[in-house]
């Protein structure tokens, strides 16, 4: 369980990281031309930009605490604030009536409920 843990919360780091980079230093109008940049019309680029911020923390947050042994509770609550921004995003792209978003978003805040289970419950960093 520890290692499946690991492995999520990696995977979920490289899209925290992937995502976050791209809303900061992608200009708005080349994100919005993309096939899922259609979200970006509704919101500033102050707002793009701070989440993107946001995402690239919460990449290091729900990975770095645990690996340097340094506040590691950091690590399920980054997760369930994961799951926070992943309703955001469901509501927003539900709005504009897209689904297959919608769907990715779901998975998103599925594997971080895994993670905040796992590390708040059975395979807490606690000792």
């Amino acid at each position: 369980m520890n290692l499946a843990l690991w492995i999520v919360a990696g995977l979920l780091a490289v899209v925290m990281l992937v995502g976050g980079v791209t809303k900061l230093f992608v200009p708005k109008d080349k994100l919005a031309a993309t096939s899922n940049g259609g979200w970006t019309a509704d919101f500033g680029v102050g707002f793009v930009k701070t989440l993107g911020a946001v995402e690239i923390l919460a990449a290091f947050g729900i990975t770095l605490p645990a690996v340097v042994d340094i506040a590691p509770v950091m690590v399920p609550v980054t997760a369930v604030c994961w799951m926070a921004l992943m309703i955001g995003a469901m509501l927003t792209h539900l709005r504009r009536d897209e689904r297959t978003a919608v769907v990715a978003n779901l998975v998103y805040l599925a594997l971080a409920a895994f993670v905040a289970w796992g590390r708040f419950g059975p395979e807490s960093f606690g000792g």
